[in-house]
């Protein structure tokens, strides 16, 4: 299923009764996992090493998928005023936040795929 970002509103008028959906409204995406990923262990990281270090992504949707994070509260973006322009972004307290469930999705990955694996051979 995939999640929109309507459930936003909805979250405002019933916050218990919808936070699970605005978790995943969130976090939700190809992308956004990923570039947390890349972001989590790293005190700040330039857009291109972003960019080279994900294959098969548009630097538009890399834009796109950066810019809800920043609006999401996960990401701060800096730009410094330099020749070319260097931007770089990193996690906020908030996307720090996230570290625990990142690691608990990697390990319920893990485990899914090593028991998909057991019925396959089995």
């Amino acid at each position: 299923m995939a999640y929109n970002r309507t459930t936003r509103k909805e979250w405002e008028k019933a916050p218990a009764a919808c936070s699970i959906e605005l978790a995943l409204a969130t976090i939700s995406g190809k992308w956004i996992m990923r570039i947390y990923g890349l972001l989590r262990d790293r005190e700040s990281v330039r857009y291109c090493d972003i960019n080279n270090q994900l294959e098969n992504i548009s630097e538009k949707t890399l834009t796109a998928q950066l810019r809800k994070m920043e609006q999401d509260g996960i990401v701060t973006r800096m730009v410094y005023p330099e020749v070319p322009p260097r931007v770089e972004y990193r996690l906020t307290p908030l996307g720090q936040s996230l570290h625990a469930v990142y690691d608990a999705l990697i390990n319920w990955g893990e485990h899914y795929a090593e028991s998909k694996k057991a019925k396959k051979a089995g």
